[in-house]
């Protein structure tokens, strides 16, 4: 019989006799009323980028789900097993969150796969390769572009896959019809690991610039 992971049980106790300690009051009323967070967080599963980390939220503060490079599937009710979209009906018709935003993020190992693909899949499933498959037009491209080099190939589709995620969205019907009704907003952004730099996208040119402390917000 295998023990629990060591470093994960010195973390929780940790947790208890720091952050739960300072925070239990918190904590006690969120389950006692359950989570009302205004913003939903669509970022990939990278153990580097995690969307908690990277806004300094308290428990309770935003809604997360993450994937292999924070893709959102076009909207597909076929019966099959969405779990992103799942997460999505969940924050917007349930949580009635007030803000999405896709966070994508520098040195994703799935943008490389989607960049070059392997010709041997991990598993006999390729779960990867499949779920990769949304990002297959945009890699075509992005390889094809001859005066890119491989770094900035890398970025490119890191912002498409932004991009891509967010158009994505608005095949939600639930989702297209909150935001004409300006009752949801759709936000891109992109963290860059080496540096703990943020960018967020222009809804309008759909270009990516530094957040700073310059930098407006809602």
């Amino acid at each position: 019989m295998s023990t629990f992971p060591s470093a994960l049980a010195q973390g929780y106790r940790a947790f208890r006799d720091n952050k739960y300690a300072h925070e239990s009051q918190r904590y006690q009323k969120l389950a006692d009323q359950g989570q009302t967070p205004e913003t939903m967080v669509i970022a990939c599963c990278d153990s580097r980028a995690a969307p908690e980390t990277i806004f300094n939220t308290i428990p309770g503060e935003i809604f997360v789900v993450r994937n292999v490079a924070n893709l959102v599937p076009p909207y597909t009710p076929d019966g099959e097993y969405h779990g992103t979209s799942a997460a999505l009906e969940f924050a917007v018709q349930s949580l009635k969150v007030k803000q999405i935003v896709v966070l994508g993020h520098g040195r994703c190992g799935g943008i490389q796969a989607a960049l070059t693909p392997s010709v041997e899949p991990l598993s006999p499933g390729d779960f990867i390769g499949k779920w990769m498959d949304l990002l297959t037009p945009a890699a075509q491209s992005v390889v094809a572009d001859q005066e890119l080099t491989n770094p900035e190939r890398q970025m490119a589709l890191e912002h498409i896959s932004v991009r891509q995620s967010l158009e994505n969205l608005r095949t939600f019907p639930c989702i297209s019809i909150l935001e004409n009704k300006n009752r949801l907003t759709l936000h891109g952004a992109w963290f860059d690991i080496s540096s703990g730099e943020l960018r967020v996208m222009d809804p309008d040119t759909e270009t990516f610039s530094e957040l700073t402390a310059d930098t407006p917000d809602d």
